[in-house]
């Protein structure tokens, strides 16, 4: 196994590494205490938090097992040569626990919650079936031959795989909203600095390396950093550049079909001021606290 030949350098690794765990473990949170303080996950794509449980699961996985078990980490230097380093880092390891923990309260906080209409999609949960079938099927075929890198390798590729559809539904959700109000951008924000840590981190050990075997050696890594770091730009700029400062709007009509209250309520609307629907036209008048002015056609 390769040693740092730069001690700064080895320094800077540790540093940054420790900054993406940081910000990435962080980034959970705002999401967390948003819903709880709203006591509804009203925006919040359920799609997004069960792709995102499975995505963690794998990732942990492939931590856990390239992190810890030395028959794996033959495997992988007598694949990569033994001059190199294994391209899991102890941060790496201890991010996959607390994101498996924190996206499981997040899918709890969507059982206890008001919800609207919202749910999980059954394409959702087809894609996530299959893709536990798939990794069951796997562990099968390494078992005989005790194929670890091969097999963990797979579960790399599932959280590529669920890192590049898992924003997918929510980037969808916020245009179709016109909104990214129950969203939270504070995790957005803390994900992005995390992608760009982890991806530095791993072009500081190429750099004393003189070595890019980690980039492709541990391609999961490489593609989470980017997929991230793309998708949270996408957010960035929905809420700050498309959709600023907007809340969702729900029609009268589409209310009364589904016969849940609007997504979003003015916190300042005295109850008083109730709106009265007349069914023949569908016309909407506003009540004032003086005197209540009804149209009729």
């Amino acid at each position: 196994m390769a040693n740092w030949n730069s001690i700064p350098l080895e320094i800077t690794y540790e540093v940054l590494g420790w900054t993406a765990f940081i910000s990435w473990s962080i980034s959970f949170y705002p999401q967390v205490i948003l819903n709880f303080r709203r006591k509804s996950v009203v925006g919040l794509n359920f799609d997004f938090v069960v792709l995102n449980l499975t995505k963690h699961s794998s990732y942990l996985i492939y931590n856990a097992a390239l992190y810890f078990s030395s028959a794996i980490q033959k495997q992988y230097f007598e694949k990569y040569g033994q001059d190199q380093m294994i391209p899991v880092a102890a941060n790496d390891v201890a991010f996959s626990i607390h994101a498996v923990l924190l996206t499981a309260i997040t899918l709890f906080q969507i059982a206890i919650y008001e919800r609207g209409s919202q749910k999980i999609s059954k394409i959702t949960i087809g894609i996530v079936s299959a893709v536990w079938f798939f990794a069951a099927v796997c562990i099968f075929i390494a078992l005989p031959s005790h194929s670890w890198l091969w097999l963990i390798s797979i579960f790399n590729s599932i959280q590529v795989f669920m890192t590049v559809i898992k924003y997918i539904p929510q980037v969808f959700m916020n245009f179709a909203r016109k909104s990214t109000d129950g969203f939270s951008i504070g995790n957005i924000l803390l994900d992005f600095s995390g992608g760009v840590a982890n991806y530095g981190q791993m072009a500081v050990q190429s750099i004393d390396q003189d070595s890019w075997v980690n980039f492709y050696g541990n391609i999961g890594k490489t593609l989470l950093s980017l997929v991230s770091i793309f998708f949270d730009l996408i957010f960035i700029f929905q809420h700050y550049v498309i959709y600023p400062h907007k809340k969702a709007q729900v029609s009268s009509k589409l209310v009364e079909e589904e016969g849940t209250e609007p997504l979003v309520k003015s916190p300042d609307q005295p109850e008083s001021e109730k709106c009265v629907k007349l069914s023949f036209n569908h016309i909407i008048t506003s009540c004032r606290p003086a005197l209540a002015h009804v149209i009729i056609f």
